[in-house]
């Protein structure tokens, strides 16, 4: 199998090559017959012919042969490969220029080898050209007599530049799979044009009447840049779930060639949640992490593995990711691995709430930013488990505090929660336990605290998205525990992006507050996932409202009213203090006084302990009333 593989590669090349010796030939015999107005003298027609075209030809057999001009596929032949045609044309052109001079060749006419690159060009072009289109003839037809029933039938939103370039990667490469039956565009000057033979059949207000009238499986968006407004409004005027509606990459994903054109992608939920990019003050974060260590805990984790990424776009001396669990470890550091080798990426496997290892690797690598993204964040799972949030969220936080004051790191950020201000639930005040802990701990370190809260991340590991997805996938229904509740949401690299801004930032103390837009419905969130779906919500997805879990509220806040949050430099952060933050040494005997025998504590009475300490946690009501410890109201007991 393999031989004859290697000669049918090898026969295709032979023949390649014999027909560029043949259009190369002509060519050169072209040029002197336009050259002479058809007719040769009998001097060039023996020495200065036949004597010169046998190494032009050599010539440029050695540069085709070098560019890999040989092993094109004509049938894909392109810009790019256009590009690499003229240079080795030219090339071989140059060098026989040259070897005329050297040789001391009188009499030559010197428009011979300009006239002979131009034909040559053209004979080239022209026969590849003519190949591709029988070639692509022959797969359109075997196509449409074999396949053309399985065809998606699709119109094209935005009859633009980028319209345009999606319909001829459909005719080009994917027309096996899709038939582009029109284009939608609100321009009335572009009404009924026609892009590459397909027509501009109507608006987008006409949407759902075209779709009925041209039998449309799928409706393709052509605009990368599409706000999540604009994404919205052609959602719901394609039929709000009567078919399928994609998209082309977004803008930035094809400027920094994270996608393809021709790479479509189900509309997200994003899509239409979206708000302009993020605008990085790139100077400023690169001066935290160029040339520098940095130490991300929780760096399998959805926001601390987006962390990452972002971090190794500024090219840090080394990374140090810092993981509990084995199998994300694994998984992200494969991938920072391939995207980034410049990157030194040292993988850790530690658990954040032992000091003794959480030491030994800070002074072994001496990171000069520590970003702790590790916690447990689920809310039911917390209630159901309070001992262990504080373990992890106050303890596990604590631990990593101590042991970048202790080693000296210059820059330390916590990744905290909307979910902290005014808590309900356990997972909720545990992070507020920790916030107090970094202010408490700003006021008698060198080490530069500060805490980045923000809400809800569209997509991560265990959240309502994926659970929505789930519960399409299997058919419904979907259950959503209140009609009224709301949240906050931000896409992971987005608010990993504002992290990092904030860092640079910050001096310490500071409490760092996202932007986080518009507050969502979790109920228009469900009905938006079953119309992406290509579903229609109520009737092919049901949605049951179940009730509120324990620890939930109906919206979150992302300030508390005492650190009077300002705004900063950058549109999208604020920041605020507090000063009703307890001493140090009050706030660490408190925090002792809470882990003692949590493992043995019966979860009323971690949430007891929890409210003492978080005067503005909501005790759950079957709780009992909680055990006040003394608060220190400011500065060191």
């Amino acid at each position: 199998m393999m031989r004859q593989l290697e000669s049918r590669v090898a026969g295709r090349t032979a023949a390649s090559v014999a027909l560029h010796v043949a259009l190369w030939s002509a060519a050169w015999l072209t040029a002197f017959l336009l050259r002479f107005d058809l007719k040769i003298p009998e001097l060039y027609q023996t020495t200065l012919y036949v004597g010169w075209v046998l190494p032009l030809v050599a010539v440029r057999l050695v540069v085709y042969a070098w560019s890999g001009g040989f092993r094109v596929m004509w049938r894909y032949f392109g810009i790019r490969d256009l590009r690499a045609l003229v240079q080795s044309t030219l090339a071989g052109t140059v060098v026989l220029v040259l070897a005329l001079s050297l040789s001391g060749v009188r009499g030559f006419p010197r428009s011979i080898p300009i006239i002979e690159a131009m034909v040559a060009l053209g004979y080239v072009i022209s026969a590849r050209l003519t190949l591709r289109t029988v070639l692509q003839l022959s797969d359109r037809s075997g196509v449409e007599a074999s396949a053309a029933s399985a065809r998606k039938r699709v119109l094209i939103v935005g009859a633009g530049d980028a319209g345009a370039r999606l319909l001829s990667e459909l005719l080009d490469n994917l027309r096996g799979r899709y038939d582009a039956v029109g284009f939608l565009d609100d321009d009335p000057a572009k009404l009924g044009q026609y892009i590459h033979g397909v027509k501009v059949v109507g608006s987008l207000a006409e949407a759902r009447e075209l779709i009925g009238l041209y039998a449309i499986h799928e409706v393709v968006v052509a605009i990368p840049s599409a706000s999540g407004r604009e994404m919205r409004r052609i959602v719901d005027a394609c039929g709000g779930g009567s078919v399928p509606v994609r998209t082309v990459p977004r803008l930035e994903d094809l400027m920094q060639g994270r996608a393809r054109f021709s790479e479509l992608r189900d509309v997200a939920i994003e899509d239409l949640l979206g708000r302009p990019p993020v605008t990085l003050d790139a100077g400023q974060v690169s001066d935290l992490i160029h040339h520098r260590v940095a130490l991300v805990t929780g760096a399998g984790g959805s926001i601390g593995s987006e962390l990452c990424r972002q971090i190794c776009r500024f090219r840090p001396t080394q990374l140090v990711l810092v993981e509990q669990a084995e199998n994300s470890l694994y998984d992200i550091h494969r991938e920072l691995a391939a995207a980034w080798p410049q990157v030194v990426l040292v993988p850790v496997i530690a658990d954040v709430c032992d000091r003794t290892r959480m030491l030994e690797v800070v002074r072994r690598h001496r990171p000069e930013i520590i970003l702790h993204a590790a916690a447990h964040k689920h809310v039911p799972m917390m209630e159901w488990n309070p001992g262990e949030a504080v373990k992890n969220n106050v303890l596990g936080s604590r631990t990593v505090a101590d042991v970048a004051d202790e080693a000296g790191v210059a820059n330390f950020v916590m990744i905290s929660t909307d979910k902290a201000v005014n808590p309900t639930s356990v997972m909720g005040a545990t992070k507020r336990l920790a916030e107090l802990y970094m202010l408490a701990k700003s006021r008698t370190s060198t080490t530069r605290y500060v805490t980045v809260r923000f809400g809800n991340v569209l997509g991560s590991r265990g959240s309502v998205v994926p659970l929505f997805k789930e519960q399409i996938a299997r058919g419904g229904p979907i259950t959503v525990t209140h009609a009224d509740m709301v949240r906050y949401f931000m896409t992971i690299p987005e608010a990993s992006q504002l992290v990092l801004q904030a860092a640079a930032m910050g001096h310490t103390g500071e409490v760092f507050v996202l932007d986080m837009g518009e507050p969502v419905r979790i109920m228009s969130l469900a009905r938006d996932l079953i119309t992406l779906s290509g579903l229609r919500p109520d009737e092919d997805i049901e949605i049951h409202v179940t009730g509120m879990r324990p620890g939930e509220k109906l919206f979150e806040e992302l300030t508390i009213s005492a650190e009077n949050a300002t705004t900063t430099r950058h549109p999208r952060i604020f920041v605020g203090r507090s000063e009703d933050v307890p001493g140090l040494e009050t706030l660490t005997r408190q925090l002792d006084g809470l882990l003692a025998g949590i493992d043995q504590a019966e979860p009323s009475e971690v949430r007891r302990r929890i409210a003492g300490l978080v005067p503005t946690y909501a005790l759950p009501s079957e709780d009992a009333a909680p055990v006040v410890i003394p608060f220190g109201r400011r500065g060191p007991a």
